[in-house]
């Protein structure tokens, strides 16, 4: 079969030739035809690899927020324990799990009684908006107990023992690290 790009390039290359050997032209380089297939396995073999290592960084990224997310919620649970402890007579918030909530939430006089609004006798807090959901286990409970110090079960978003106002995730189990408990943080 005749082709004449191929006819017309060996044309080209004979008429080059004498030219050549008396170092007057340049030799011609040959046409690219673009990748072998060796070569674009060669490339997706690399990219493989590149995805097998750089994915699982990403899939552990949502774990690692929540995690550091609970760390947050729990500083701040428990410096406002703290405030509050200082301004209600070194009273800790409590002793029910009812109590806790609306001494946090509500406004409170010296000694702990709550109003939904504030006033000279009702003037301290609110220290939090409302609860907030524990972000491992999705709970905005809480639940009271007198365990020093507290273990999670699972059951509740928050666990607190008003006695040591030791607060706590009440998360079972251990984070991303495999190592620390939740309920260690």
């Amino acid at each position: 079969m005749f082709n004449r790009s191929s006819h017309a390039a060996r044309a080209t290359r004979k008429r080059a030739e004498p030219a050549r050997a008396a170092g007057r032209v340049a030799p011609i380089a040959p046409k690219s035809r673009g990748f072998t297939l060796i070569e674009i396995l060669i490339v997706v073999v690399i990219l493989g690899i590149l995805a097998s290592i750089v994915i699982p960084q990403f899939s552990n990224a949502s774990e690692t927020a929540k995690e550091n997310t609970l760390k947050d919620e729990l500083r701040y649970l428990r410096t406002q324990v703290i405030v509050y402890k200082a301004q209600h007579r070194d009273i800790a918030p409590g002793p029910t799990a009812a109590d806790f909530i609306a001494q946090m939430t509500l406004h409170t006089d010296e000694v702990g009684n709550t109003s939904s609004s504030a006033s000279a006798v009702f003037k301290y807090g609110p220290y939090l908006s409302t609860i907030p959901k524990n972000p491992v286990n999705a709970l905005d409970t809480l639940e009271i107990t007198t365990d020093s110090p507290p273990a999670g079960d699972g059951s509740h978003g928050w666990e607190y023992n008003p006695v040591t106002q030791e607060l706590i995730a009440d998360v079972d189990g251990t984070d991303s690290s495999d190592v620390t408990r939740y309920d260690a943080y």
